[in-house]
């Protein structure tokens, strides 16, 4: 999150120089990516958003995605709520996105039913993450669990290798791939190399929030080099989506 979403922004200031950006961040403590240091992380992000608006920024993003997974389906959505109400406690109210919750919104944006994804997560922990955007409406046809227990480990990961594993998934009827379903896993830079091998619209949880970031700004949703959903298609897209209809 601290070098792809503001790669993404720096990314927009190219094609519209006159909206500029700073970036803060808060960090909550995690090593190691398990059900327990995911649930005391996620206690201290009502810290987090406190002293972030200390700063009177204007959006909030929450980073981890799987820690807000684990805490229940739809948590989304009852973490927005209170993390913003702590800001307006603190008298300085500001918009909360949570990556969680922009993957999901992300998706429906894009009218994408069926997806395929990667994550670096132990495999019970990405089954959760399926489990939550099935719960959404989202089918997931295939997916791959790297596996990668150390927090560190997933940031070094190389993102030359997700385009050559993301072709090996079953992607053939999906209406998107998920590179990354981690904003811990770095896959900015491959994000249009695997949309050009897929031939699939290919987003990662980072790009996402991106998106949703920007539109709480109120900001049109465009950044060169992010791929489909940050292409311009979804400029103006509201805030948060409905789920497709059934059909």
């Amino acid at each position: 999150m601290e070098t792809e979403v503001p790669a993404i922004l720096r990314a927009r200031m190219g094609i519209a120089p006159d909206d500029r950006f700073t970036f803060h961040s808060s960090r909550m403590r995690m090593t190691h990516v398990t059900p327990e240091q995911l649930k005391a992380m996620d206690a201290d992000s009502d810290r987090c958003a406190v002293e972030l608006s200390d700063a009177r920024v204007d959006v909030l993003g929450y980073a981890c995605l799987v820690a807000i997974m684990s805490m229940g389906l739809g948590y989304h959505r009852a973490s927005e709520e209170r993390l913003h109400a702590r800001t307006v406690e603190n008298g300085a109210p500001a918009p909360v996105v949570t990556s969680a919750g922009a993957l999901v919104h992300g998706l429906h944006t894009m009218g994408a039913r069926k997806v395929a994804l990667l994550a670096p997560y132990m495999r019970p922990l990405t089954q959760t993450v399926v489990d939550y955007l099935t719960h959404e409406g989202i089918e997931v046809l295939d997916f791959q669990a790297l596996e990668i227990p150390n927090n560190l480990d997933v940031a070094a990961h190389d993102p030359a290798r997700l385009p050559g594993l993301a072709r090996a998934l079953d992607y053939a009827d999906a209406d998107a791939v998920v590179l990354s379903a981690c904003v811990q896993m770095p896959s900015l830079g491959a994000i249009e190399e695997a949309e050009q091998l897929l031939g699939k619209p290919v987003v990662s949880a980072a790009v996402c929030t991106a998106h949703q970031m920007l539109r709480a700004l109120d900001l049109p949703a465009v950044a060169p080099g992010a791929g489909h959903l940050l292409s311009g298609a979804y400029a103006e897209a509201p805030l948060h989506p409905g789920r497709p209809a059934a059909g």
